[in-house]
């Protein structure tokens, strides 16, 4: 069965929009082109469009969903069956946080009581997995297993205080970094703010602060490309100018 733009966006629940933009990066070409222009597509371009779905679904970016599929040893049914592994870890996760959320309910109209640590379960459970499922094998072989469990115990034993504080940190890292890039001096003040309120974010997870670790760290946010694509999201070349940063700052700039 063949399908146009229309159809098969109606079909997958998308807009026409998208599936032009995935034929203009290369990501989901039609079958063919029909003598009216129009674009067509058949049945192995809806089983890559299912595909696609599936990895952005998982907040896979495009660019590594094209590397991906594009590869000449990708395997179809291999990477259904991931799929649905990290699949059911998102619904773990979901049923923890809706368990959550009936405690709280039920919290608010007086029929149970909560101890803050169970109000922030759920959260804390969901940044480690998630660190754990993006990054964890390379933050391992850096640092080794001993110091990651540590640092995963310290988030596990967060007080809702410290919780909202690392994580309008965070927030704040963000913002001052944006800043700071807009300059362009890695030395400047900003820059160098950016640096220390990425310390004392730093200091949330470990349980031991080093300069060389701080730079080192900094170092995988060029090298890595998960890393790279989460600062460099609004301003392409981030990563870089917050390891240039934090290379002056730590004293490691060569």
């Amino acid at each position: 069965m063949e399908y146009t733009v229309q159809r098969l966006a109606s079909l997958a629940g998308i807009s026409t929009r998208t599936l032009r933009y995935y034929d203009e990066i290369g990501i989901l070409k039609p079958a063919r082109i029909s003598s009216s222009g129009y674009r067509i597509y058949g049945q192995e371009e809806v089983d890559r469009l299912q595909q696609i779905l599936f990895f952005r679904e998982l907040d896979v970016s495009l660019d590594k969903i094209k590397e991906i599929i594009t590869d000449p040893s990708f395997d179809g049914a291999a990477a259904l069956r991931e799929h649905r592994e990290k699949l059911l870890e998102k619904k773990k996760q979901l049923e923890l946080l809706i368990a959550n959320v009936d405690k709280t309910i039920a919290l608010t109209e007086g029929r149970m009581e909560m101890s803050n640590k169970e109000k922030f379960e759920g959260f804390k459970k969901k940044m480690i997995e998630d660190n754990e499922k993006q990054y964890g094998q390379e933050i391992r072989q850096k640092y080794g297993n001993d110091k990651v469990d540590q640092s995963n115990a310290k988030v596990t034993n967060m007080t809702k205080e410290q919780y909202n504080e690392v994580t309008a940190l965070a927030e704040k890292i963000k913002l001052t970094l944006a800043e700071a890039f807009k300059k362009g001096d890695p030395k400047g003040e900003l820059a160098q703010k950016a640096a220390e309120l990425h310390k004392q974010w730093l200091l949330f997870y470990w349980n031991e602060y080093s300069k060389e670790a701080h730079a080192g760290l900094a170092q995988m946010y060029v090298e890595d490309d998960r890393f790279t694509a989460y600062f460099d999201k609004e301003q392409p070349g981030t990563a870089e100018f917050l390891r240039d940063a934090i290379n002056i700052y730590t004293g490691m700039k060569k």
